[in-house]
Parts: C-alpha cells; structure tokens; sequence
C-alpha cells in the first residue's frame, strides 16, 4: 500500500501533470499560490518518487473546510488510495480542530465518498466565469 503522507513536499509542476492525466485542465497558474493558501495537502508516491495521489483541504481555519482536487493517478485507480487519502485528510482536519469538512463531487463519485465517510446532502454550486 501507498503511504499517504501530509504535507509533503510537491513541486509546482507535478499537480497539473497529475490532473492533467485524469483529464482535467491543469491549472498550473494555481501553484505554488494554493500551497500557500490551503490549510493542508496530502499526498502518495510511488516507488519511483513520482506523484499518484493528491487532495487538500482549505478555509478560514475555524470550523469549517472544504476538501478539493482529490485526485489519483489513473494507473492507481481502485486500489484504496482514494479512500486512504480523503481519510487521513479528514483525520487531519480534526487534528487541525475543524469540525466540518464539505466536498463537492460528480454523482457518479457519490459511493466513493460516503465509503470515505461523507454523507450525500443538499447544496448548491455557483460558478463565476
């Protein structure tokens, strides 16, 4: 299994190639502003020290924070990963002493999530072009 580690060192380019290579736009203006911004990242390796996994969570610090950009390498897929990245994050969060974390997901990830520990719920997403 991959650890999962918190926090790890990421240079600027590998998590646009990482989104990249699950077909999503890379962002690459975002880093190295969100590191400096989100309350925490975590991360995985594999054995050849390329990055397989990312997500982070970001707020205000208090009690509430969003979780974004899960994201696993498409070769890593369905090996537990996922679930063990969103779950140490939330340990995480707890530990930073946030007591609500909320996500936002296609339906078709709603069962990865509830296996992560989220309950589906009501809400909405506004975006501003």
């Amino acid at each position: 299994m991959y650890k999962i580690d918190i926090n790890l060192p990421i240079s600027n380019h590998e998590v646009p190639e990482l989104r990249e290579l699950v077909g999503w736009g890379r962002r690459d203006k975002d880093f190295p502003a969100l590191f400096e911004r989100c309350n925490f990242w975590a991360g995985a390796r594999d054995e050849n020290d390329k990055l397989i996994a990312f997500g982070y969570i970001t707020g205000m610090g208090l009690e509430h924070g969003y979780m974004e950009d899960i994201i696993v390498h498409p070769d890593y897929q369905k090996k537990g990963i996922g679930v063990n990245l969103v779950k140490d994050l939330l340990q995480e969060a707890k530990r930073f002493g946030l007591g609500i974390i909320t996500v936002s997901y296609d339906p078709e990830n709603e069962n990865f999530y509830k296996t992560s520990g989220f309950t589906a719920g009501l809400g909405g997403v506004c975006y501003l072009d």
